[in-house]
């Protein structure tokens, strides 16, 4: 072996051992668990020392049978389908307005980032106390511009789901604000200055510069929020618990039931693996539509 090759596995080496620790930390914690979680989706386990129990695709039909993994697929979907747009939309336009020089940018900027690092539970237990149906400031607010008969927020069962996307856009808009405002420090300002001499107002500029500019961006922040609606557990639990009744009952609280309360691992394992194919598809679709939307622009 000669020395450039000998300095060549050398330097290897010295990569390998830099990735190994988290190599190892994401086999132990990650990979293994995802594939025991496979395995266990055709099996039969109350996580005793009793055997498993092969069952095949049974817990997949039981799945398809169960009207509260109906109900939870569908507050899920819901869930997704109104916070991930608005929270989009909200982060960028806050981004835009906070892309500013002005006297105090930084606070604002801090203002509106600082909900993302609050402990959930307080978040939780704050909004909860606002949403208060007889005596909450939002109610009261409420009635004081003249609505009779405010929702009653997170105690009944057409609302709770609102409220509870309402609290998560309040909670994730700041960090993915930070993320556009990120990329907006990567927009040139010339683009802009030429487009005044040009003639184009705010919108033009917005519409034509920084939108289709930002596509990458986007298209990162979609996945991710995405990726944690499907996921979403802490704040309902918090919140509602996935009440009232099942009305915000979501795929990962089902999930939870079936394990840690029922005892059923190779049944959660299923609803798992379920969750999983969906994020993979919406995903996938996710990454034609932004192929397309660049196409188009």
């Amino acid at each position: 072996m000669t020395s450039k090759q000998k300095r060549k596995v050398k330097n290897n080496l010295v990569g390998y051992s830099f990735v190994l620790p988290n190599l190892i930390g994401y086999s132990i914690f990650i990979l293994l668990p995802v594939i025991f979680s496979f395995v266990l989706s055709v099996m039969e386990w109350d996580g005793s020392r009793n055997p498993m129990v092969f069952v095949g695709l049974d817990n997949f039909k039981h799945l398809l049978e169960d009207s509260t993994f109906r109900i939870s697929f569908v507050n899920t979907i819901k869930y997704a389908v109104f916070t991930v747009p608005i929270t989009v939309v909200a982060a960028l336009l806050l981004a835009v307005l906070l892309n500013t020089k002005i006297k105090g940018i930084s606070f604002f900027r801090t203002a509106f980032f600082f909900p993302y690092i609050a402990s959930l539970v307080a978040v939780g237990a704050v909004w909860n106390m606002l949403f208060q149906p007889d005596y909450g400031p939002i109610n009261n607010f409420l009635r004081f511009i003249g609505i009779a008969n405010p929702p009653r927020w997170v105690v009944s069962t057409k609302w709770a789901m609102a409220a509870v996307i309402i609290v998560s856009i309040w909670k994730y808009m700041g960090y993915y604000m930070v993320v556009y405002l990120a990329a907006l420090q990567g927009i040139s300002p010339t683009l802009y200055e030429a487009a005044s001499i040009d003639g184009a107002n705010g919108w033009k500029k917005l519409r034509y510069i920084t939108i289709p500019l930002l596509t990458p961006t986007t298209f990162f922040v979609m996945i991710m929020l995405t990726i944690q609606c499907f996921k979403v557990f802490d704040l309902i639990y918090v919140m509602t618990g996935g009440g009232p009744g099942r009305s915000t009952n979501v795929l990962v609280n089902f999930i939870y039931d079936s394990a840690f309360v029922k005892f059923k691992f190779g049944y959660a394992s299923a609803a798992a693996v379920v969750l999983f194919a969906i994020v993979l598809v919406v995903t996938l679709i996710q990454f034609r539509g932004e192929k397309k939307f660049v196409k188009y622009m």
